[in-house]
């Protein structure tokens, strides 16, 4: 571990010619040592000091602190390196991250440096099932089998697997100025991928192209291009969502407060199909507290207007002129509490507006940088009727997992657990239980899922 440490550090270190009159500060390292001039290089330049200030004691293995407090300090070193010498260290310290930042160091500030690329992405393999359920809850209302839009076709006895896959190109342009690119998979079925219409709608397309700059001291950021967005920043539930969105955003932030407000529309995910066409001006203010904006505590506020094209025959089934919601996440602990609420305004005066109800409480946190780390939940849903496409698809999040006829005329339970088994590899299972419609047609199914999602 040490020379493999040793060796790439000195081939990031640019302090050769000064190097060549250095002292060589450790008795056990003779001149004709294989790892002379590295080592000397290396403690000329502040990263390593020995033991005792005297001996390298380049036989003993260093423990992962060590490696990482000479990633630290190679970090100082940035500025001289190459873009391929900055790629080694970069590698490093993805390696040592954890180590990194419990040294005080932030592995991001890297990501702050010109010439920094990196390649990410994620690779997801997935069970899904949803039983039957009721086909009639209020006998007196006798709906048919198909207008329930509780059982269906794409519901009943959904035994299938699927995976999808995404990759994300991150370079730094300057220090205030970030691109992104994705591309991305729908989830693809393993048993029916091979059929054409399968092919058709799951072509591979881009997720993220974006451009994100930051300024006024790093507290304004605007971004602008192809991005996910989602109510509620992260923080929130995130009911309303788009997994591929065009617009532009800006953002004020501090560790106390965020404002932000966007424009844009819509466009290609598993959104299309209610929401083609349609554009929003969106803002939201959150307040920060017990941690900061990354870690603590948050609530906020959130309003959506939209816009649909096709005047009065708009676009899909997206019937609303508005909406807004507010929630509050609470930490205490290991322990996460979380309430939203979010009600939307129909175009249609004579149908009422719809509401919904999260509450969700967690314990512990899945880190995919750590091993056996884990986390378990459980949350409750209550959603009113007014969200479905005729077939009780709601516009679901893809930060969520339930499927759309749990998410639209439901009252439902639902918990789960989240494991990493090994590093940058976890497992995920959800279940849903004590499911009811809210207007006295059929109940839904349960859905179960487990899913495998692997991060690089």
């Amino acid at each position: 571990m040490k020379t493999k440490v040793l060796a790439a550090l000195a081939a990031t270190m640019a302090v050769g010619a000064t190097c060549a009159f250095a002292a060589n500060p450790f008795v056990d390292v003779p001149s004709d040592s294989w790892a002379y001039k590295s080592v000397v290089e290396l403690a000329d330049a502040g990263i390593i000091q020995g033991v005792d200030g005297q001996y390298f004691q380049g036989n003993r293995n260093i423990t992962r602190y060590e490696a990482a407090e000479m990633v630290a300090k190679a970090m100082a070193h940035m500025d001289k390196a190459s873009v391929e010498q900055r790629a080694l260290i970069n590698k490093l310290a993805d390696e040592y991250a954890d180590e990194l930042n419990n040294l005080g160091v932030r592995v991001s500030a890297l990501e702050n440096r010109v010439g920094n690329v990196k390649l990410t992405g994620d690779a997801r393999i997935r069970y899904i099932h949803q039983s039957e359920g009721d086909r009639v809850k209020d006998t007196a209302k006798q709906p048919t089998f198909e207008d329930t839009g509780r059982v269906n076709d794409a519901t009943k006895n959904d035994d299938s697997w699927s995976y999808r896959v995404r990759v994300r190109a991150n370079a730094q342009v300057n220090d205030r100025t970030k691109v992104t690119y994705g591309i991305s998979t729908n989830s693809i079925s393993f048993a029916d991928n091979s059929t054409a219409s399968d092919s058709d709608n799951n072509n591979i397309y881009t997720d993220l192209a974006n451009v994100d700059y930051n300024f006024g001291g790093n507290n304004w950021d605007l971004l602008v291009g192809r991005y996910e967005y989602d109510m509620g920043n992260g923080h929130g539930y995130g009911f309303l969502y788009g997994d591929t969105f065009d617009g532009a955003q800006l953002q004020y932030h501090n560790d106390k407060f965020a404002a932000t407000a966007g424009y844009g529309k819509f466009k290609e995910g598993s959104m299309a199909t209610d929401t083609d066409g349609v554009k929003t001006g969106y803002g939201e203010l959150d307040g920060f507290f017990g941690g900061g904006r990354a870690a603590g505590s948050a609530v906020g506020v959130y309003y959506n207007d939209y816009t649909v094209a096709g005047g009065s025959d708009r676009t899909g089934s997206f019937d609303f002129d508005d909406s807004w919601g507010a929630y509050a996440s609470v930490n205490f602990g290991k322990w996460n509490a979380l309430a939203n609420y979010e009600k939307y305004n129909n175009t249609n005066s004579s149908k009422d507006d719809p509401e919904v109800w999260v509450g969700r409480l967690s314990y512990g946190a899945a880190n995919f940088a750590t091993p056996k780390s884990w986390d378990a939940w459980v949350e409750y849903l209550n959603a009113d009727n007014g969200f479905a496409d005729g077939k009780g698809n709601f516009i679901g999040s893809t930060y969520g997992w339930r499927e759309g006829s749990l998410l639209n005329n439901v009252k439902s339970w639902g918990a789960g657990i989240d494991y990493t088994f090994a590093k940058n590899a976890q497992f995920q299972i959800m279940q849903s239980f004590a499911t009811s419609a809210k207007d006295g047609n059929a109940d839904p199914g349960e859905e179960t899922r487990a899913q495998f999602v692997f991060v690089f």
